[in-house]
């Protein structure tokens, strides 16, 4: 798709209309907003029992010592029962849970649900072994391999709340996380397989270990053969303890509020946040959504959530989602590039994906790298698409929907968060239209506003604050061992009301844009602008094909636009006349006020392993100061070439 064939689109076509063909058969109909506006405890209700219950709830929602929420009251069940036995027992065994794909071409593994089901009772079979009892908290430290998803069910079948910690992460992390918890096992793998080579994971284990001398036993996943320290009496391999175990286990049922497991999510300052969720209201709200905002046909799509498990996008929508919806998935163990940068699209067209489900980051990768790569791939079995963990930029949404969608399948741009577990504002494929760079609108059993200051509800063309008013299933219970920082942090801004730190508009339809974290809008001589308008203005130009847009303190503004591009390869190095042309190509998308007082041409922007841009090492060469932590950068010699090019940026006039 050539840049004038996008530019055309992007102006001349604002809004898709659902395909008739998916609106004649689709999960959920019109009717699902006024049913749940009239009853929302009874919308949910209904959503629950698409579960199976061991002992059906006495009260949907326990409101009473709010902002603590507690739902299925009385009931009773077992998320990995859910998630596996039930669809066996349904004669559903020999049906495929996952495509298993690795990173080296060929290393494949296709799990049954039949398969899965044993493999889960071995590995809680193993834990009972090592002496792990429910409430107990199990640490997992995994690639993207099988092994991850079986040691979480297992976890989930005896009772033990998991806390998985990204492969990514450094051993102080695991350091914090495992003190924090006070996990006393363990499971890890010997590494993975990352950009065609092995990535070592035991050592971090290790390292961290030394400070972590509360911890007995130590499981071990044979992935890479890599050579690794083995601690007697503590390591134990998987293979020798999970090999040797029955295929027998019988699930308990849990308190609908029994904790499932706890994600850490990092905050601008202070140590990391324990995200608390817990079984009945998450597996509900997951796998409702799952099944609704995807259109989910269990018997005959192929899902493919392209994430990290080691994310909350890969808790919901890679395990417990699909598995909780008996559906097959693709989960793929490698990056985007490896071994070439066609590799997405090869696996869509080996293992006919017919969802696909990704973040911005990477769309706008693949728009740099053209459409020559995916055109040369078949993805006819594509029929929605979805974007997860940023807005969108209406350009890479149009590029998406044209050039991986083929101009025919619905963009299911959805928000939510770590602390909401589930979808919260998306289209409803069959149901709404879809604007580009828009999440439209709350789901049913859902109640969102965008608020000004004060808290007041702001019209049609306005922004704001956007915030939750009513509990729903999944939502964070609590913040681990802090109660107190779980209110203050969420709840104390608008009282009564959750807020958690994203900022966004209302167009004049009174659909959604999300104009990502309120740290992330400048406030720029009194105007509020935010990054994520400015970066799109950036990206519409057909020079560019990444940008990353942060404020800077300065004396007279307050703070001022600085920008950061990648440009398109036929846009050449990017001299003093490609900075103007930029410059000058914002004021007039956005307004004067908007013209970056510095962009900076950059070979990279600095990334984290799950694709998001880490816009505060970004700030800290805006502001010339020394450049923080960059341990969770996918690379971080990213940030040497960039402050390299410090000083080369072209002021405002």
């Amino acid at each position: 798709m050539s840049q004038e064939t996008l530019s055309n689109l992007l102006h001349e076509r604002r809004r898709f209309e659902p395909p008739a063909g998916l609106a004649s058969r689709a999960n959920v109909t019109a009717d699902a907003y006024a049913e749940a506006e009239r009853d929302p405890l009874a919308f949910w209700e209904k959503a629950a029992e698409r579960l199976s219950w061991d002992t059906r709830w006495e009260r949907v929602l326990d409101w009473d010592d709010a902002p603590f929420a507690k739902w299925f009251v009385g009931g009773r069940l077992n998320a990995a029962y859910n998630c596996v036995d039930r669809h066996v027992e349904a004669g559903r065994g020999d049906k495929v849970a996952y495509h298993w794909v690795g990173e080296p071409p060929g290393d494949t593994r296709d799990i049954t649900y039949a398969e899965l089901k044993d493999e889960v009772c071995r590995a809680a079979n193993a834990l009972v072994e090592l002496g792990v009892k429910t409430g107990d908290r199990v640490a997992i430290y995994m690639p993207m391999i099988p092994e991850t998803v079986i040691a979480m069910l297992a976890c989930a079948r005896i009772g033990a709340p998991h806390t998985v910690v990204f492969g990514g992460f450094s051993s102080q992390a695991l350091v914090d996380r495992i003190h924090d918890c006070d996990a006393r096992v363990v499971i890890t793998a010997d590494g993975g397989y990352r950009r065609g080579a092995p990535s070592a994971l035991k050592p971090a284990v290790d390292a961290a270990l030394r400070h972590c001398p509360d911890v007995r036993s130590v499981l071990v996943a044979k992935r890479t053969g890599q050579d690794v320290d083995w601690t007697e009496g503590r390591d134990v391999w998987w293979d020798d303890l999970v090999g040797r175990q029955s295929t027998e286990h019988t699930p308990e049922a849990f308190d609908a509020e029994h904790p499932l497991y706890v994600m850490y999510t990092s905050g601008t300052t202070g140590r990391p946040k324990g995200i608390l969720h817990t079984t009945g209201g998450y597996l509900v709200g997951t796998s409702w959504t799952h099944w609704a905002v995807f259109d989910l046909k269990a018997d005959e799509d192929v899902f493919w959530t392209a994430a990290d498990i080691g994310w909350v996008t890969g808790h919901s929508y890679i395990v417990y989602g699909p598995l909780a919806n008996g559906a097959t998935s693709v989960m793929y163990e490698g990056t985007p590039d490896t071994p070439h940068k066609g590799r997405w699209w090869e696996i869509i067209q080996e293992q006919k994906v017919t969802i696909l489900y990704c973040a911005p980051t990477a769309i706008r990768t693949f728009m740099k790298w053209g459409t020559d790569i995916p055109a040369t791939f078949d993805l006819s079995s594509l029929r929605l698409i979805g974007s997860v963990g940023e807005p969108i930029n209406p350009e890479a949404y149009i590029w998406y929907r044209e050039a991986i969608g083929g101009g025919r399948c619905p963009v299911v741009d959805t928000w939510w968060q770590t602390e909401t577990g589930q979808i919260m504002i998306s289209p409803l494929p069959g149901v709404t239209a879809g604007k580009p760079g828009s999440a439209m609108k709350a789901l049913p059993g859902v109640s969102a506003l965008v608020v000004d200051e004060e808290g007041e509800p702001v019209g049609p063309g306005s922004g704001g604050y956007l915030v939750l008013t009513d509990p729903w299933p999944a939502m964070l219970r609590t913040i681990w061992g802090d109660d107190e920082r779980y209110r203050e942090t969420y709840w104390s801004r608008f009282p009564g009301r959750y807020f958690a730190g994203d900022g966004a508009k209302l167009d004049e339809d009174g659909d959604v844009w999300l104009l990502g974290r309120v740290d992330d809008v400048m406030n720029v001589a009194g105007h509020r602008l935010s990054t994520t308008e400015i970066e799109s203005a950036l990206v519409s130009h057909p020079k560019v094909a990444e940008a990353a847009v942060v404020g800077a303190n300065d004396p007279e503004t307050g703070q001022a636009v600085n920008a950061f591009v990648i440009l398109r390869e036929s846009a050449g190095d990017g001299g003093p006349d490609v900075v103007k042309e930029l410059r000058d190509h914002v004021a007039k998308e956005i307004g004067p006020i908007a013209k970056p007082r510095a962009i900076m041409v950059v070979p990279e922007l600095p990334k984290t392993r799950s694709g998001k841009i880490m816009r505060r090492l970004l700030r800290d060469v805006a502001e010339h100061r020394e450049v923080g932590d960059v341990t969770t950068l996918a690379d971080s010699s990213v940030m040497d070439l960039i402050k390299e090019k410090e000083g080369q940026a072209p002021a405002e006039d």
